[in-house]
């Protein structure tokens, strides 16, 4: 198999979950040497593993967190190191087979809150020496070290870890203040971690619920150099009935395997309370990601032979490329495709649009993976019939690349000439969870075939009779925490043919300006237009803040808007904490793009000045 490092760096992997909640639901005795049950009931461990692997994960542990001699021989079977964790390994192997990596599980020696004594380092070290080499010697792929709560214990195990060869997971623990037991903070752990060479990945898991992960893990992203890892708890215990009960559902727990990936991390796992449905949940949420996705490629047509057909310039292409040809300020307004038949009253909302001077109106692709009438047919209709330009979202989610391609050509046949290319959202984020994706693209790939498109030319590389003059535009994340990744793929959209931008809404000017910054030094800038949302009320402040991806709302705005006593007064603060974000951003931006919370184009209005 491919080395579990380099697999890592290529794509995110799915680790399993605990197997002492596993052992506990099958009625085992919490006073039972659970490491122990490898060698007496080996087929209840093989079925864990197999429930695991069924579920989708890519990564195994072993049934060997205690399983060092300081441990065991609380237990009476030091005697036994060596053969459980032989034994342990043989049967995740097992069942694992060729499809799935095998970790072997080490724990702290010391329990939980104790200090450690310098004077414990060569017990412990030997301890540890001896049971990460039984673990290697029976065909481990990865020391996995978890659980950790001291610095110092974990910095000695991964030592012992790293004389097997084999590669080094160093996992440890901390509270909702990102503070471990023994004082240190998430920040020097990890600093610590990533400076050992011994150690290959990083991780954090146990002592967390997957909110309460997600904030430590935004803490330490930008300074682990190292594939990160997050394995939470199933939220916070809660005793039921004399029984420690996680209480966090699979869904939830699946919501933030997402903002785990779209983070940065490159490994997700389970702690205590983590079940396969957990783990399976996680597994269908994240695996149309473009973090995880394999995408189909996009032939790039050499210069010579897009030298050879006449293509139109920008400002040839559209009212709305004109205006940006000639840096002047653009506005659009963003408005949704009905959830019917009935297209009268959002027509009208377009007419009002047009009329008060706004230069287009852009509509969402099935916005938050829910169902409305076609936006492509619909904006064609719209622009018809208003005479407004129109730009419609086109995502990858719903169509493979025949009838991407197909829809494109007969949009810009029908005289759509402006379109906002996106990846799109998920459908298990939507109102329809079974819902499968196409994905063939992501919006880097879809931005080069319609770029070969204008240039006379079909996504297989065939010439056509016919080029097409769209004005392609992008999506940018200004807010997004792994803001080198989103400058990178930024910059390889531009690459690929973007002519212009429109960003996530901001409300958090210095965060536009920093990645205004980012992306000028590339080889090629193009125009930004920022989005602006307009908060109508604290919940809708609220729901931006915690649901709405790549999106930062400061607690400064959120405080503002939990201090309003009605619609009315929400709706004003909100309009102008709206415009005083672009009155701060004006100079870095090529216009706006605000959208018409709840369909209230009036508001959107109002922001761009368009109303009294």
């Amino acid at each position: 198999m491919q080395n579990i490092i380099e697999h890592l760096r290529e794509k995110p992997l799915i680790w399993d979950g605990p197997m002492g909640t596993m052992i506990y639901s099958k009625g085992i005795f919490i006073n039972t040497c659970y490491d122990e049950l490898s060698l007496t009931k080996p087929e209840l461990i093989s079925g864990i593993h197999e429930e695991y692997l069924s579920a989708g994960a890519n990564i195994l542990e072993t049934n060997t967190f205690g399983a060092n001699r300081i441990k065991l021989k609380e237990f009476g079977i030091e005697e036994k190191t060596v053969s459980i964790n032989r034994i342990s390994v043989e049967l995740a192997k097992k069942v694992a087979a060729t499809g799935a990596y095998v970790a072997g599980a080490v724990g702290p020696c010391s329990k939980h809150g104790d200090a450690y004594l310098e004077e414990n380092h060569d017990k412990y070290y030997n301890a540890f020496e001896e049971q990460c080499t039984a673990l290697s010697d029976a065909g481990a792929d990865l020391i996995q070290l978890e659980t950790f709560s001291n610095l110092q214990e974990l910095l000695v195990a991964a030592k012992a870890a790293k004389n097997t060869g084999l590669p080094v997971l160093a996992s440890f623990s901390v509270n909702e203040e990102g503070v471990s037991t023994d004082g240190n903070s998430a920040e020097r752990f990890t600093k610590d971690l990533v400076l050992d060479n011994g150690i290959d990945i990083v991780g954090i898991n146990c002592g967390l619920g997957p909110a309460g992960a997600y904030e430590v893990l935004k803490k330490i992203i930008s300074i682990c150099t190292k594939p990160l890892i997050v394995m939470p708890n199933s939220g916070l215990p809660r005793d039921i009935g004399g029984r420690v009960m996680y209480m966090t559902s699979p869904d939830y727990f699946a919501k933030y395997a997402k903002r785990f990936i779209q983070l940065g991390v490159r490994g997700i796992g389970g702690c205590c309370g983590i079940t396969p449905d957990h783990i399976k949940k996680a597994v269908k949420a994240i695996k149309n990601l473009s973090e995880v996705k394999t995408y189909q490629e996009i032939k790039i047509i050499d210069a010579q032979q897009k030298e050879a057909i006449e293509t139109k310039p920008l400002e040839k292409k559209s009212g709305f490329a004109a205006k940006l040809a000639a840096g002047k300020k653009v506005s659009s307004i963003e408005i949704l495709s009905p959830m019917s038949i009935d297209f009268s009253l959002t027509l009208e909302k377009i007419n009002r649009c047009r009329e008060k001077g706004s230069d287009a109106v852009n509509v969402p692709d099935g916005p938050r993976a829910s169902a409305r009438a076609s936006n492509l047919i619909s904006s064609i209709r719209f622009q018809n019939e208003t005479g407004l330009e129109i730009i419609p979202h086109f995502c990858c989610r719903d169509r493979n690349l025949m009838a991407m391609q197909g829809d494109i050509m007969a949009a810009y046949a029908s005289g759509i000439c402006n379109l906002l290319l996106v990846t799109g959202d998920p459908p298990s984020i939507g109102n329809y969870p079974d819902m499968t994706g196409v994905f063939d693209l992501d919006a880097i790939g879809l931005t080069q075939m319609v770029n070969n498109l204008n240039h006379g030319y079909d996504l297989a590389g065939n010439q056509i009779s016919m080029p097409t003059s769209i004005l392609i535009g992008v999506a940018a994340n200004p807010c997004a925490v792994d803001l080198k990744r989103e400058v990178t793929r930024f910059k390889l959209k531009v690459d690929a043919g973007a002519e212009y931008g429109i960003s996530q809404p901001i409300f958090e000017p210095d965060d536009l300006k920093r990645f205004m910054d980012e992306t000028a030094t590339h080889t090629k800038t193009i125009p930004l237009i920022a989005g602006v949302w307009p908060l109508a009320s604290f919940r809708n402040a609220q729901f931006m803040a915690t649901e709405v991806p790549g999106v930062v709302v400061p607690n400064s705005i959120l405080e503002k808007m939990s201090k309003c006593n009605s619609k009315e007064d929400a709706r004003k603060t909100g309009i102008e904490i709206a415009m005083d974000i672009c009155e701060k951003i004006q100079d870095y931006v090529s216009g706006f793009q605000v959208s018409a919370p709840f369909g209230n184009v009036d508001t959107a209005l109002k922001v761009l000045g368009k109303l009294d």
